[in-house]
């Protein structure tokens, strides 16, 4: 969704004022005119009006005050404030006039006047930024584990209390993955500068050695621009809703539906009754969606004295372990699987505003006569840490029969979202002086982790002779990442002596500004310059961490019923559809031009990508899916039969997982 910016939406409340005034005017006008008309006295022989005849001669056509005035189309003047007196801003400073006293460019106001000009307004006074930190976290818990029985099988079930240790021993194999997963909340400056640079040195030794025993797309440079998907350098991005559809809309097929199900009529008016079985035991979202944008400050030309250390990373693991056990009865059923789509996307940009734009040499423009200066003791900080997670669990275990009727069961398709949006606007100026360093870091992390390890087998016995189809796959996992940075890769220089010198009298508090800095060609055409001196550092940075862990392993039993097998029954079973979605984006204001360091610049950009698929479960210490409830006691049996008898050949229930299960529908079983 495409907004108004804060600026877009200023200037268009300031013309619509502008609009608003000059209808008032104009009708004010008119009104006087009509005021000044005296009301006509009555002839003395006019009838009284109760002794008037009623007509009504004339079709109603509504209200219609008959307004002559109408609003003239935009003119040249529209929108400009000069148009309107009382709409001028306030005066700009003036610079006095010295025709006898010879100056430079670097005499300031307070100068002059010292040696006898006389100046009609003082440069303005600036307003220094304040620092802003923000720190969210966004987790969402929940717990589906739903134990159903469905159906006159007589049968019963027991299942045992299991844990969920597979699915976070495969969690926390996926966050070993990333060489920045454990990353703690940083507090002060300092602990923030020592994360920065723990970054760094994290990110280097990762790419130069790659450390991880799997394949995993590493790219590093000074500078990364484009799209990858899963490792591939593309050319577009592919399009979330060409993958997903959060609203899913049910298409009428034209059959009568009613209490009974679906039902045909016969031709000596009897109904038939057209029995189905259909469960979803999967269909759940996750989502975890942060947009920041850090316009906070940022300066035409950008002098510091330190370092400038800037990174840009994004790293994205996608795991996904999807070992299905189909069994009687079940496997030659038709199955409409689509495979699971597993997608990282990264995204690169860089905007550069002063491409294109061309200075004057400073004979047409002029350059600056006076400047104000403000100041920041101390370190600036701009500062975004969010965090959202969200874990899941829908292990559903459950036996199923025709009832001869339409029977629905559906025990996920749950919705789990985190939104966050994020908006830093401030200041601008034309020079900021910084006289410690700059750390700059823009991170996204983003991991997807997937237990979709299925069990579907039918009773001893089961059978059907209507149609049949499972699935137990369709997943999506998506992480999608854009950093975006306005100021170009090659805005860089040296520290210029006059800028040294400038920033030495800033921290000795003469607020003077070189002669040779006022004449730079960045300032030509600027009447007075607007200077930001920060005494510390500036830490600017951005980090978003989004975590999703949903375990999806479904165990489903089919049985026939006891009093009257339903042949004709139609089965669908679908266990998989989830999709785990995490889209972060960050744009980030570095420079609006020039930017000059005096001791090191470090630049670095880091691209991880990590898609682990496997349908083998002993990969990254999962377990068997027959064992994915470690040791689990569970049979379904004849009730009638003692309590030694065996479970019936083919039949794949171990237990309910990820503990004691209190979901409501537990009440249906029979025991």
């Amino acid at each position: 969704m495409i907004t108004m910016d804060k600026i877009n939406e200023e200037i268009a409340h300031f013309i619509g004022m502008l609009h608003m005034t000059a209808e008032q005017a104009l009708v004010r006008h008119a009104y006087e005119e009509f005021d000044a008309l005296k009301p006509v006295e009555p002839a003395p022989d006019t009838p009284a009006p109760g002794n008037l005849p009623f007509a009504a001669p004339y079709e109603f056509i509504g209200f219609d005050p008959d307004v002559p005035y109408r609003s003239p189309p935009p003119g040249p003047m529209d929108g400009d404030p000069r148009g309107f007196p009382n709409m001028l801003p306030p005066p700009p400073p003036l610079v006095p006039d010295f025709p006898e006293f010879s100056v430079t460019p670097m005499v300031r106001i307070e100068d002059a006047v010292a040696s006898g000009g006389v100046a009609a307004a003082g440069p303005p006074e600036l307003e220094p930024p304040g620092s802003v930190v923000t720190y969210i976290n966004q987790a969402i818990g929940l717990s589906d584990n739903d134990v159903f029985s469905v159906g006159g099988h007589g049968l019963s079930f027991t299942p045992d209390d299991v844990s969920a240790d597979e699915l976070l021993d495969a969690a926390e194999a996926a966050y070993s993955l990333s060489p920045i997963g454990g990353l703690e909340r940083s507090g002060s400056s300092a602990e923030m500068i020592e994360t920065v640079n723990d970054i760094a040195a994290r990110l280097d030794g990762f790419a130069a050695g790659n450390g991880s025993e799997f394949q995993v797309f590493v790219q590093q440079g000074q500078s990364i621009s484009g799209v990858f998907v899963n490792g591939e350098l593309v050319d577009e991005a592919p399009k979330l809703t060409d993958y997903h559809e959060f609203e899913k809309e049910d298409e009428p097929d034209g059959t009568e539906t009613g209490p009974t199900g679906n039902a045909t009529v016969g031709e000596d008016g009897s109904i038939r009754i057209e029995a189905s079985v259909t469960l979803t035991a999967g269909d759940n979202t996750l989502v975890n969606e942060a947009i920041v944008k850090n316009f906070w400050t940022a300066g035409t030309v950008t002098a510091v004295v330190g370092n400038h250390i800037e990174l840009n990373a994004i790293v994205q693991t996608n795991a996904i372990w999807d070992a299905d056990k189909i069994g009687t009865g079940v496997c030659d059923w038709t199955s409409d699987d689509a495979v699971n789509e597993v997608l990282n996307i990264a995204s690169f940009n860089r905007t550069d505003l002063s491409a294109g734009d061309d200075k004057a040499d400073g004979t047409d423009g002029g350059f600056p006569d006076f400047w104000a200066v403000t100041k920041i003791e101390g370190d600036l900080l701009m500062v975004n840490w969010l965090e959202q997670f969200i874990f899941k669990t829908d292990n559903d275990v459950g036996i199923l029969s025709s009832t001869g009727v339409t029977t629905s069961v559906i025990s996920g398709d749950n919705t789990g979202v985190n939104q966050t949006s994020i908006f830093d606007l401030g200041f601008s100026y034309d020079l900021i002086v910084v006289g410690g360093s700059i750390y700059d870091a823009n991170i996204i992390q983003q991991i997807n982790v997937l237990f979709d390890n299925d069990l579907l087998g039918g009773v001893e016995g089961f059978e059907t002779k209507g149609t049949g189809s499972a699935s137990t796959s369709d997943n999506l996992l998506w992480n999608e990442a854009m950093i975006h940075n306005i100021g170009g890769a090659d805005r860089f220089a040296a520290l210029p002596d006059a800028y040294r010198e400038t920033a030495e009298d800033l921290a000795d508090g003469k607020n003077t500004i070189s002669e040779d800095v006022l004449s730079d060609e960045a300032f030509a055409g600027l009447k007075g310059l607007n200077v930001l001196y920060i005494e510390g550092d500036i830490i600017n940075l951005q980090h978003i961490k989004q975590t999703s862990v949903l375990g999806d392993c479904d165990q489903v039993a089919l049985a026939m019923d006891q009093l009257k097998p339903h042949l004709d029954t139609d089965w669908t079973i679908s266990t998989g559809g989830n999709a785990l979605i995490n889209n972060a984006a960050i744009v980030n204001l570095d420079s609006f031009g020039k930017t000059y360091v005096g001791g090191e610049k470090y630049s670095q950009e880091t691209l991880i990508q990590a898609e682990l698929i496997s349908c083998e479960p002993e990969r990254l210490g999962a377990q068997d899916p027959n064992m994915l409830v470690s040791e689990a006691i569970a049979f379904l049996d004849d009730p009638t039969a003692g309590a030694d008898q065996h479970p019936a050949h083919g039949v794949y229930i171990p237990s309910a997982n990820d503990g004691p299960t209190d979901d409501g529908l537990q009440h249906v079983l029979g025991h």
